[in-house]
């Protein structure tokens, strides 16, 4: 399963040219089994060859690769953030070499184009306006510290009058039983198995690391659909014959 922003994309430099339409491929072609997994290949292999396409039509636009996109290294996007200067509080974009297109200009910008066989954003909003606590929390569970949870890339932020750790959560190879006791969510893509880090254990966490400064969870937002919430929306469309499901999104709460 595959998850982008909710857009129709046309692939005209690939030769499959199919069209796309993410967070759920379009139901009326998915009755065609081999047609799903020809657009669900070229949906991660074919995502460089949209950049090139971006950097031809549209002048004076350029690009940055990450994950799939980015071969061999598969570099992640918080990764590729940092080392093109994302975060500093001044970005210089004469500094930045693209992967593809011309010189990045202020008009412009960068473009980070990227793949991954799922990601999801789980937001878990703790009730403190102390940001310092909040990036504590952040830098404990992101995957780049020791006992940080594999595939979550984090932030804190203020959000209503609280403290938001808005989490990126990313799919990493292997199965669940890689990965500690608790059941990891499974998608298998080309043979090969890939699991993510549950909500639960994300809130959980987080929840162990601020109870200790007696401050409890708020709440916990998911922004995308769970591999499994994929397959039901889909079996529903199938089942009620509803041939183009992306119209019926807004009806469904992410």
């Amino acid at each position: 399963m595959i998850q982008t922003v909710v857009l129709r994309v046309r692939m005209s430099c690939s030769a499959l040219g199919r069209r796309l339409v993410a967070c759920l491929l379009n139901i009326s072609e998915a009755r065609r089994k081999d047609l799903v997994e020809t657009v669900a290949r070229s949906a991660i292999t074919d995502i460089k060859a949209l950049a090139l396409t971006l950097a031809e039509r549209v002048a004076g636009t350029s690009a940055f690769l990450f994950g799939w996109a980015d071969s061999p290294q598969h570099r992640g996007l918080a990764q590729r953030r940092k080392e093109i200067g994302w975060f500093g509080k001044v970005l210089n974009v004469s500094n930045i070499k693209p992967d593809i297109g011309s010189q990045p200009t202020r008009r412009y910008g960068i473009t980070g184009v990227g793949a991954s066989p799922y990601v999801m954003n789980c937001n878990v909003t703790i009730d403190t306006q102390d940001l310092a606590l909040g990036r504590s929390v952040a830098s404990a569970i992101r995957e780049s510290s020791p006992g940080g949870i594999p595939g979550v890339q984090v932030m804190a932020l203020p959000h209503e009058g609280a403290v938001e750790i808005a989490c990126n959560v990313e799919s990493v190879h292997g199965s669940s039983s890689s990965h500690g006791e608790e059941q990891w969510p499974n998608v298998s893509i080309g043979g090969q198995t890939f699991c993510h880090a549950p909500a639960s254990l994300i809130t959980a966490r987080v929840a162990e690391l601020i109870k200790h400064h007696g401050v409890a969870i708020k709440g916990t937002a998911l922004v995308g659909f769970t591999p499994r919430e994929c397959r039901r929306l889909a079996e529903g469309a199938i089942s009620n014959g509803i041939g183009e499901f992306w119209k019926e999104l807004r009806r469904v709460h992410m």
